[in-house]
């Protein structure tokens, strides 16, 4: 059994505990921010340090590598260290890691600066669910403190590219780093100064299992490599993504046993005896999918297809942000009043219609026809989030939310890694097919093409030096190309719908949660 240290009783709100625990929810929003704000100047980052198409996808994998390590273990940690301290480092940490990420004048060097950002930084993310869901918040209070986290974790995201996208073009890549500092440095001072709701442990070092980290570090790093580069380089017909994974499968083994054998393991995975805890998992990896998948497949469509700047693709996704926080309000007080197994349904029930209302997407389409399932879309996600949030963390006993955050906080992520990895690979994949497809309908004499590249040729052979059947036959094949991808697209949303309304079919699985109740026993206890 794990050591655990005494966990204080309940007892009614303290004002400096709670102003401690905004400004660590600060500290989440920076972790969170950080894995997708590089994405949208990435070709900047790239330039600026004379990077090739390969290394610079290294930028944001060596940050997820890090940070998915990192998030099993903080549970660990915080028992060590006790939770104050655990997040003061992280946060200082990813504060000088941010400072260092903007003086790189190299690929090499930010490869290395990101991982460390995202090693240190990892541990603030689900440090934030255990003190929320511990003893620094009475139950009736959870459902209004699981609204904002909420808050947090979709809308950081979200905004994350589209800011970096600002960030860039009216100052300088620097600049994506350089914005961490300075809210980096007050979330620690306030953290250390307010926040104190537990002892270090120390007795844990008696039984430090190192070769449980070394094991799980291999083991979550290989997959995270091979999930976030298998797209790119055609999977296992690649001998490093076919070595990687063979890493991967071989460490897992010797992990999950040693996991299960250790007397006081680096990981505790007696949290999934709870079936809630368990099913609240599974739910959390799928809505990671969605979560990160759909964050993703929004501006790339948008700046792919339709051309568009970061500024406009951002106006086009602050549609549902904003749903968000409009819904975010009433979706915590139903927590409180329903069962909330019957908002998750209504939540994953409104993810899969909103992608649902995507399948007809055409090259065409701009802000009015993304506002309706953006608008759904946005809904859903708050009524799927915080009911998880409750369901999966809410009747946990004290002692075990540390290592079960997490495991939550993991599991989010890897279904984002999954997601990811499963919508590039269908749409290059498919794309290719769909060409296949349509190019079976260009036969040459077909009077339709002739006309069209006559047409075509004419137009552009007006310009002196262009010979315009060639300029013709490329606009063609480019036109081929645009409507092939947008097809490619659609496959990827009917993925999504099937994958969101499959998780309807989970639900009878978990049990009525009674989180009063089981809090009220474990402060008794």
């Amino acid at each position: 059994m794990s050591i655990a240290e005494p966990i204080a009783p309940a007892t009614p709100l303290d004002w400096r505990r709670v102003a401690g625990f905004f400004f660590m929810v600060v500290g989440m929003f920076m972790a969170i921010l950080d894995i997708q704000i590089v994405s949208s100047s990435i070709t900047s980052i790239q330039a600026g340090l004379s990077a090739s198409s390969d290394e610079i996808s290294w930028v944001q994998t060596s940050y997820l590598i890090a940070e998915v390590v990192m998030i099993p273990m903080s549970g660990w940690l915080a028992r060590l260290l006790s939770t104050r301290y655990l997040f003061v480092i992280s946060a200082v940490g990813f504060t000088v890691m941010s400072l260092v990420c903007a003086t790189a004048t190299s690929i090499e060097q930010m490869i290395i600066y990101r991982a460390l950002q995202g090693f240190l930084g990892g541990a603030m993310i689900p440090t934030v669910f255990s003190a929320a869901y511990g003893n620094v918040f009475p139950p009736d209070r959870r459902a209004s403190i699981s609204v904002m986290i909420g808050l947090v974790v979709t809308f950081a995201p979200t905004i994350g590219p589209t800011l970096g996208g600002y960030i860039t073009d009216a100052l300088s890549w620097h600049w994506l780093f350089l914005i961490n500092v300075p809210p980096g440095i007050i979330v620690a001072i306030m953290v250390w100064n307010l926040f104190d709701i537990d002892q270090p442990n120390w007795s844990l070092l008696n039984s430090f299992d190192g070769w449980g980290i070394a094991l799980m570090a291999l083991f979550l790093g290989s997959l995270e490599y091979v999930l976030e580069e298998g797209p790119r380089n055609d999977w296992f017909e690649n001998s490093t993504i076919w070595w990687m994974s063979v890493l991967c499968v071989v460490s897992a083994s010797f992990f999950f046993a040693r996991v299960l054998t250790f007397r006081n393991p680096i990981v505790e995975l007696r949290s999934y005896s709870n079936r809630n805890f368990a099913v609240g998992s599974l739910l959390s990896l799928f809505l990671g999918v969605g979560l990160y998948g759909l964050t993703y497949l929004y501006p790339l469509f948008l700046a792919e297809i339709r051309g568009l700047s970061a500024g406009q693709i951002g106006q086009i996704m602050f549609v549902t942000g904003i749903c968000q926080f409009i819904t975010a309000p009433v979706a915590g007080i139903l927590s409180n009043k329903l069962d909330i197994r019957y908002l998750i349904l209504t939540g994953f029930s409104l993810l899969a219609l909103s992608n649902y209302m995507l399948l007809g997407i055409t090259w065409e389409w701009d802000f009015g026809d993304f506002f309706l399932p953006q608008v759904v879309r946005g809904v859903g996600l708050m009524f799927c989030i915080i009911p998880i949030n409750t369901l999966a963390l809410g009747t946990m006993a004290p002692e075990q939310l540390k290592n079960a955050s997490g495991l939550y906080n993991l599991m989010r992520n890897l279904g984002g890694a999954i997601g990811l990895a499963i919508i590039n690979t269908v749409l290059i994949e498919r794309t290719d097919y769909h060409k296949s497809v349509l190019r079976e309908h260009f036969t040459p004499g077909d009077a339709n093409i002739e006309s069209t590249l006559q047409g075509l040729g004419n137009m552009i052979g007006q310009t002196p030096g262009i010979n315009g059947h060639l300029a013709a036959l490329k606009e063609l094949y480019l036109l081929m190309t645009r409507e092939a991808t947008v097809l490619a697209f659609a496959d990827c949303f009917y993925i999504l719908t099937v994958c969101f309304a499959a998780m309807l079919f989970v639900l009878p699985l978990v049990r009525k949660p009674t989180p009063h109740a089981a809090a009220s026993a474990a402060e008794a206890h």
